[in-house]
């Protein structure tokens, strides 16, 4: 793991501690640089999984804001943004994939990575269909994110 995935999960781990009391988890955090600044971007769930609201955005960032404040997790200045995650969709837990079952993920595993329609689940055994093949592969080892928006929340 590269140090910025490391930091990464640093970062989400921190930021989810703060929110999860509110009723959100963090789906993941990126850093970028813009235009020579620094932005931590932390997208949200809401762990009843109902959609993310502006109000819930606020909250979520006041909560992380005052730990990251504290703690000072990143060198430098930063801006820390918060966004809900809408058609980036990280799908990183089974439950995520059972939501959007039928609905089109982009996978990446070691040893391949593809974009395919999300078949079933069980357990943490997420098949998909790709081409004339089913393929299972186990959610907690793979990369995945969401390839099309589903036409109503889910």
């Amino acid at each position: 793991m590269n140090n910025n995935a490391a930091d990464n999960l640093k970062l989400q781990s921190m930021a989810d501690d703060a929110v999860r009391p509110l009723g959100f988890e963090v789906l993941e955090v990126q850093q970028q640089h813009q235009g020579g600044e620094h932005i931590v971007l932390v997208r949200i769930d809401r762990l009843d999984e109902q959609p993310v609201t502006m109000e819930d955005i606020i909250a979520a960032s006041r909560a992380a804001e005052a730990e990251f404040d504290r703690v000072d997790p990143v060198a430098g200045e930063y801006r820390l943004e918060f966004e809900s995650p809408g058609s980036k969709r990280p799908l990183t837990r089974a439950r995520h994939f059972e939501r959007m079952v039928g609905l089109k993920a982009r996978v990446k595993t070691a040893e391949q990575t593809f974009t395919a329609p999300i078949k079933a689940v069980q357990g943490d055994d997420v098949t998909f269909s790709v081409g004339d093949e089913e393929v299972t592969l186990k959610a907690s080892e793979i990369q995945a994110h969401l390839a099309e928006f589903p036409d109503r929340h889910r």
